[in-house]
């Protein structure tokens, strides 16, 4: 046990002193950090009312109830939010228009101490306006299309209104009926609401799926490196002197786990942290608090984190053996290639698996990968941030992932215990069912 131990030691110390992990393990944090508040810090100084003058030479008095609708328009739902637009009339002709059009652009988009005195952009209402709901808008903001599309849903609301009412319907009869319904989303879990939106737990769940996909591609490419490396360079039987296979093998796949679950628990913690805390941390930048609940991250709740290491841990042991598995059969990298696709594609099995289980967390094909230690890596911590998920069945799960894990240790051992100190041609996969049967 001690030699175990001192191979898990070395192993894990090698790579949490690493420049890699290091960097790594910091940066995806700040990622987080910045992804949560760079929007925000972005967003609060760039909301302004924006001055238009709306030149109206349309004959239909569409000027007026156009400036009437761009008024009312805010930024937020609040009723003291600030508003989107000041907005000034003037009347034209057809034979005035252009003049009027060429002046007001003169007056637009100045800079320094004129800025005030000018406008934001302008609106033109042609004579065929209201028929043909052309017209056209000179303007700063012209290159934001988030702006450009507010303007052109307001200018058409406005446009329609005036039509209903030369039809004689009454607009606001109209607009009352044709008002979109605005859903929120909660998440219910055994009877209780856990105040999660849908958005947030559909966040959750992929995001989880693909970190652990990554993490074990990653990690599991590495252990495989790490024990050709050690092959090639005859470490091997120096190390067989004094320490059995089944040591090595346990201590290169337990040290680079905890590496790995060491990483992932500071990444977990973080975004625990960001969705628990991060109307405080909004808050110490500066951002407002309704800025901060929109572009806060989802937050994940203690049993979902704990689940989630649970069985990244589990199901990096045994990605981790198969992959050290792979590395003492081969003699160079590009042997592995070979060998590596088989696990790799469990591997892809399982992330893929996660989007049918968003589209339907307790249907068959959700409770079924769950049980399998092969995907259930994947699909349960999914399972248990989407639904209420039975704690039998979880139980059961977990059960059947450390036999899964036992059985696999079980064979990557036998195969390990033959590969390491074998060179020359790789083994047929007659060859390494010998290795397995008689090792």
């Amino acid at each position: 046990m001690n030699k175990t131990m001192a191979v898990v030691r070395r192993e894990y110390v090698e790579r949490v002193r690493s420049k890699a992990f290091l960097i790594s393990t910091i940066l995806v944090p700040v990622f987080m950090v910045l992804v949560m508040l760079l929007p925000m810090l972005m967003l609060a100084g760039g909301d302004h009312t924006s001055r238009v003058a709306v030149v109206d030479a349309s004959g239909s008095a569409l000027g007026a109830p156009l400036a009437s609708t761009l008024k009312a328009a805010r930024f937020g739902s609040k009723p003291n939010a600030m508003p989107r637009y000041a907005v000034t009339v003037f009347p034209a002709t057809a034979a005035t228009l252009t003049a009027e059009r060429d002046r007001l652009i003169a007056q637009t988009g100045l800079s320094g101490e004129h800025r005030g005195d000018g406008y934001d952009g302008v609106l033109v209402l042609a004579p065929g306006t209201l028929a043909s709901g052309k017209l056209e808008y000179y303007g700063t903001n012209v290159g934001s299309p988030d702006a450009m599309a507010r303007l052109q849903r307001d200018v058409s609301d406005a446009i329609a209104g005036v039509r209903l009412a030369t039809a004689g319907v009454d607009e606001g009869v109209v607009k009352q009926a044709m008002a979109k319904a605005d859903v929120s989303t909660t998440k219910v879990e055994d009877g209780k609401i856990t105040g999660q939106s849908g958005m947030a737990a559909f966040g959750i769940a992929y995001a989880m799926g693909f970190i652990l996909y990554l993490a074990i591609v990653i990690y599991g490419q590495q252990m495989t490196t790490s024990v050709i490396e050690e092959k090639t360079s005859r470490i091997m039987e120096v190390l067989t002197s004094s320490l059995t296979p089944f040591q090595m093998l346990m201590g290169k796949v337990l040290g680079v786990g905890l590496a790995g679950l060491t990483q992932m628990a500071i990444w977990g913690g973080t975004a625990f942290a960001l969705g628990s805390q991060g109307g405080h941390i909004a808050g110490a930048f500066g951002a407002s608090a309704e800025a901060a609940k929109d572009f806060a991250l989802p937050g994940m709740p203690v049993s979902l984190l704990v689940v989630f290491l649970l069985y990244f841990a589990l199901g990096f042991l045994l990605y981790g053996a198969l992959f050290a598995a792979v590395g003492a059969m081969c003699n160079s990298i590009q042997e592995t290639q070979q060998y590596i696709l088989p696990v790799t594609m469990l591997t892809m099995i399982g992330f893929f698996a996660v989007f049918a289980l968003i589209k339907d967390p307790n249907g068959g094909i959700g409770a079924t990968l769950s049980l399998i230690p092969f995907f259930s890596p994947f699909t349960m911590p999914v399972r248990w941030s989407m639904t209420s998920v039975p704690l039998v069945q979880l139980g059961i799960s977990l059960a059947l992932m450390v036999l899964g894990l036992l059985a696999c240790v079980w064979i990557a051992g036998r195969i390990y215990r033959t590969g390491i100190l074998m060179y020359g041609k790789k083994p047929s996969w007659r060859e390494l069912w010998r290795w397995i049967r008689v090792g």
